[in-house]
């Protein structure tokens, strides 16, 4: 035999023993031990005169496990009367539970919902651009003159100013100016001097 094979064999032989040992311990607890029983094991029934004795009699007869029915322990159980001074769940006449009265309602009175659109997009900055005047030249076309804070430019029809305003059109009251930053159209009126 291999060692290898030897301690397989060993461990085998432990676990059947060790198995053999539990089940026998089972088996031996399991079964009743049927002994006769002796003549000093009789049960002495005492006269149930008084109710504590009986009490105290009904509680030792449960302890004991007797099947038998013992009557006056019944009747002692079933002469008790509810005594106590509070409610007596059981009956429907006992006096009724004086509940208190809400201070306010458990659910508050609903208010109707005003529906407020979402917020839209945020308008476009206005453009900083004063138009204050014109030119017409010789051939007729119109330049307006306009203003961004000390700068003065003189712009037409398709030029640009500030690398950010194109100028869309010149009349002798207006400009129509676009913000190339996002595509916001606004007319300048002539400022009155």
């Amino acid at each position: 035999m291999t060692p290898d094979t030897q301690k397989k064999a060993i461990a085998i032989f432990i676990f059947v023993l060790l198995a053999a040992g539990i089940l026998y311990y089972q088996l031996s607890d399991s079964t009743p031990s049927r002994r006769p029983a002796s003549p000093t094991a009789v049960q002495r029934t005492v006269p149930l005169s008084h109710p504590a004795v009986a009490a105290r009699n009904v509680g030792s007869a449960s302890t004991q496990l007797d099947p038998t029915l013992h009557m006056n322990a019944m009747l002692v159980a079933e002469r008790l009367v509810y005594s106590g001074t509070g409610r007596n769940i059981f009956s429907a006449a006992s006096a009724p539970v004086d509940i208190p009265k809400p201070v306010a309602p458990a659910r508050p009175k609903s208010v109707a919902q005003v529906y407020t659109p979402p917020p839209g997009p945020p308008p476009p900055p206005p453009i900083e651009l004063k138009f204050f005047g014109t030119e017409t030249s010789s051939t007729g076309k119109r330049k307006a003159f306009l203003l961004h804070g000390e700068d003065v430019f003189l712009a037409g029809d398709g030029d640009v100013v500030q690398r950010r305003y194109k100028i869309i059109t010149v009349s002798a009251s207006s400009v129509l100016v676009e913000d190339m930053t996002n595509n916001n159209r606004q007319s300048l009126p002539l400022l009155a001097q």
